[in-house]
C-alpha cells in the first residue's frame, strides 16, 4: 500500500490542488483573479522547458541508436505494427467519442476569437513544418519544426561517428538536465494546475464538473474495451487461440506492475519475463519491447484523441472535421513517439496539439488535468500493448 501511495503521491496531489482550486472557484470566485497569476506562473515554466527538452530528447534518442540494422525486418515489421496498433487505438476513440458525444461548454467560443489566422494555405503548409530564423524553433508556437530539426540533428550526430562523440555526449547530457528541470517544475502542477481550475470553475461555471466527468468516463470504459477485445484480437491473429491464452495467462503480471508503478519504463522487465513464458524469440521480444517502451503508446494514442476532443469542446470548433480528423491522427502518431521516456511527456503533445490548432492557452489546464486523470489505465494500455506487440511481430518475423 506505501508503494502505490508513492507511486501515485503525484496524482492524489494533483486531484487535491484541483479539489480545492473547485472550491474556491465556486464559494470564493473573487479570490480567483489572485489565484490565476499562479497557474500563469505554472505554464510559462512548463512553456519554457518543455521546448528545449523535446529537441535534447529527440535528438538524443536517435543520436544514441545502437546499431541494429542487421534486424532490417525485425524493425520494419515493428515499425508497421506500432504504426497500426497507434491509428488503430486512434480510430476507435473517434468512434468512441462520435457515438457517444459530450456536451461543449456554453460561451467558451469567444476565447478563440483573437487566435483566428487568415495566413493562406501555402504559407500554413510553410510554417507547419519550417521557420525562417534559427531562434524561431524554440518557439512552442513551432514545435514541429523543431521536432523535425531536432530528427535530424540525431542522424546528423550519429553520422559524424567519432568526431560527433562530444557532441552526442552534450546532448545526452542537456537531455537529462531537461529532464530533472520538468520533474522540479511538474512538482508545482497541484498548485498551478488548482489556480487555473479555480479560474474556470469561477468563469465557466460548475458545468465544469459534468464536462470533465463524461469524457474522463469515456475514455476509461473505451480504455478497457480496447484493452480486452483488441489486445486479444492481435494475440488471436499473432497465434491463434494459443495466442489469447498465452498473452491472458501472462499479462497479469505487466498488467499489475504497471498499475502499481505507473511507469512503462518499470514494467519493461516484467514484460520481457512474460514474452519469455510466452515463447516470443528473444532476438524479437529484446528488440520491441525496449524500443516500443519508447515508441509505442496505445494509452497516449487513446488520451491524445480524448485530449483533442476536450480541447475542441472548450473552444467550440468542430473536432469531426475531415482536415483537423487527419491533424488529430498525425498529432497522436507523433505524441506516441515523442511522449516516450520523458517524464509528464503527455504535455509534450499537448504543446503540439496547441501549436498546430493554433489554440488559446486557456485549452491547456483542460487537456493537462484530462491527461493526468487517464494517466493509470492509460500506462496499462502502453506498456501492455509492447508485450502484444512483440506477439504480433514474432508471428510476421521468423529467427
Amino acid at each position: 500500500m506505501n508503494d502505490v501511495l508513492k507511486n501515485y503521491s503525484g496524482i492524489l496531489l494533483l486531484l487535491f490542488g484541483i479539489t480545492v482550486g473547485s472550491i474556491i472557484g465556486m464559494m470564493v470566485p473573487g479570490l480567483v483573479e489572485y489565484l490565476k497569476p499562479l497557474g500563469d506562473i505554472f505554464l510559462n515554466l512548463l512553456f519554457v522547458s518543455v521546448v528545449p527538452l523535446v529537441f535534447f530528447a529527440v535528438s538524443n534518442s536517435i543520436a544514441s541508436l545502437e546499431q541494429q540494422s542487421k534486424f532490417g525486418r525485425i524493425m520494419l515489421v515493428m515499425a508497421l505494427t506500432f504504426l497500426f496498433f497507434i491509428v488503430t487505438a486512434a480510430v476507435f476513440t473517434i468512434g468512441a467519442v462520435y457515438l457517444f458525444p459530450v456536451s461543449g461548454v456554453t460561451g467558451s467560443r469567444e476565447i478563440v476569437e483573437e487566435a483566428v489566422n487568415n495566413d493562406s494555405w501555402g504559407d500554413r503548409i510553410v510554417g507547419f513544418f519550417t521557420v525562417g530564423e534559427f531562434t524561431q524553433l524554440f518557439s512552442r508556437q513551432n514545435m514541429l519544426a523543431l521536432l523535425i530539426f531536432a530528427f535530424m540533428t540525431g542522424f546528423s550526430a550519429r553520422k559524424a561517428g567519432e568526431k560527433g562523440q562530444v557532441f552526442r555526449s552534450f546532448i545526452a547530457s542537456g537531455y537529462e538536465v531537461m529532464k530533472e528541470l520538468l520533474l522540479i517544475i511538474m512538482k508545482a502542477a497541484p498548485v498551478g494546475l488548482g489556480a487555473y481550475f479555480a479560474y474556470q470553475v469561477a468563469t465557466l461555471g460548475p458545468q465544469l464538473f459534468g464536462f470533465y466527468a463524461r469524457p474522463l468516463g469515456l475514455y476509461y470504459v473505451a480504455g478497457v474495451a480496447y484493452f480486452i477485445l483488441f489486445f486479444s484480437l492481435y494475440a488471436f491473429m499473432a497465434n491463434g487461440r494459443n495466442g489469447v491464452k498465452s498473452f491472458w495467462t501472462n499479462a497479469p503480471f505487466p498488467t499489475l506492475t504497471a498499475l502499481s508503478t505507473c511507469s512503462s519504463f518499470a514494467t519493461m522487465p516484467a514484460n520481457l519475463q512474460a514474452a519469455s513464458k510466452i515463447g516470443i524469440p528473444s532476438q524479437v521480444s529484446n528488440i520491441v519491447i525496449p524500443i516500443g517502451t519508447t515508441l509505442h503508446k496505445n494509452g497516449s494514442s487513446m488520451s491524445s484523441i480524448i485530449k483533442i476532443y476536450v480541447a475542441f469542446l472548450i473552444i467550440g470548433r468542430d473536432f469531426f472535421d475531415p482536415v483537423n480528423l487527419l491533424l488529430a491522427l498525425g498529432i497522436t502518431i507523433f505524441v506516441s513517439i515523442v511522449a516516450g521516456g520523458i517524464p509528464n511527456g503527455g504535455y509534450i503533445g499537448e504543446m503540439l496539439m496547441i501549436s498546430v490548432y493554433q489554440l488559446p492557452q486557456e485549452a491547456v489546464p483542460a487537456v493537462m488535468i484530462i491527461g493526468t486523470l487517464v494517466d493509470p489505465l492509460a500506462t496499462v494500455l502502453n506498456a501492455v500493448g509492447q508485450l502484444v506487440a512483440s506477439m504480433f511481430v514474432s508471428r510476421f518475423v521468423k529467427v
